[in-house]
């Protein structure tokens, strides 16, 4: 009889067993085919500023305004810049004008007045050197003194280098310039040509353009303040994609890798699901934070994570808690080159 009352009993403890640790799993784990998830939505920013030194002459938006990418929102005074331009360009024209000179060599008409300079001076050393001759003679005679053959000599000799240099300057006509200066004068039409790219770089940076979506959140300079790349002109909130800030347990952290999908939700937001993925996991473990609510408790070690999300109408607000749901099925998969478009 005993042993018939204590089968029943037997068994109904394991099945008590058996469900306490169904439930005590149940409150650690997240269920098998996801992982769950708590955090808050953040927001990128971006801090715009001139990328030189000068006066601001205008800005378009206010505070508040949505902005779009390209959208142009800040002017800069930009007449020294433009005048930069123009000076750049009148040194390219000029070099290039250079250049070209040297690669069509000597004109005809520069070689033939070369050459008649050798004909010139060719005629000046002859008549120097019959004179020498008839000077040596007459000093031989007794006519003249030692004083003229020295004259005549010194004439003879300087026509002779006259004659030399002039013959020289034909053949260099003849030959056309050196293909070192060529060279020279190709690398500094080069130099030109990156300064004029590199002004009008500066002048084009004078206007301010939106590089993404998203919601002017502070104007700190107005018109009239000096800008440099310093300090910035104004802060942009970034609307898409956002991201939620979620942190992991350390028991979950092997079911959650860099690049699966996930999906966002709000309880204030019934009925709505964002899907996202996992851009960052913590390398590192870190105390639960206060600010987070999970059923694991306080004292265990978590992990940062991450979680990028398309939010094309601006639900997900600034702080907004949400619960992020980490599917299991898919584990790692490619995303799109723009996950939330262009």
């Amino acid at each position: 009889m005993k042993r018939k009352i204590l089968v029943p009993i037997a068994a109904a403890a394991i099945v008590a067993i058996g469900f306490g640790l169904f439930l005590f799993v149940g409150r650690g784990r997240s269920g098998a085919h996801e992982v769950r998830i708590y955090g808050n939505i953040d927001i990128r920013q971006v801090q715009l500023a001139f990328n030189d030194t000068g006066r601001i002459e205008r800005l378009d938006v206010e505070e508040g305004a949505m902005v779009h990418p390209g959208e142009l929102i800040a002017e800069m005074d930009a007449v020294r810049f433009a005048d930069a331009v123009r000076r750049s360009a009148g040194q390219v024209a000029e070099q290039k004008e250079i250049l070209a000179k040297l690669l069509a060599g000597s004109r005809p008409e520069e070689i033939t007045e070369a050459a008649a300079h050798v004909a010139g001076a060719r005629a000046d050393w002859r008549n120097a050197v019959l004179n020498y001759d008839r000077m040596e003679a007459l000093y031989r005679g007794h006519y003249v003194s030692l004083e003229a053959v020295d004259d005549a000599r010194r004439t003879m000799d300087a026509t002779a280098a006259v004659l030399k240099a002039d013959r020289q300057a034909w053949i260099l006509a003849v030959k056309g310039p050196r293909k070192e200066d060529i060279a020279a004068a190709r690398a500094a039409l080069e130099a030109d040509q990156g300064a004029l790219a590199l002004a009008r770089r500066e002048l084009t940076d004078t206007r301010l353009y939106a590089p993404a979506n998203g919601v002017i959140e502070d104007r700190i300079l107005e018109a009239g303040d000096m800008a440099d790349p310093a300090t910035p002109v104004f802060t942009i909130a970034l609307t898409n994609p956002v991201w939620a800030r979620a942190y992991v347990p350390e028991t979950e952290l092997s079911r959650v890798q860099p690049g699966m999908h996930a999906y966002i939700e709000n309880k204030d937001l019934p009925g709505r699901r964002f899907s996202g993925w996992i851009g960052y996991v913590s390398p590192t473990a870190e105390f639960t934070p206060k600010t987070v609510e999970t059923t694991e408790l306080r004292s265990q070690l978590v992990y940062s994570v991450r979680v990028y999300a398309c939010n094309p109408t601006g639900a997900l607000r600034l702080g907004m808690p949400v619960t992020v749901l980490i599917p299991q099925q898919n584990r790692v998969a490619a995303l799109p080159a723009r996950p939330c478009g262009p």
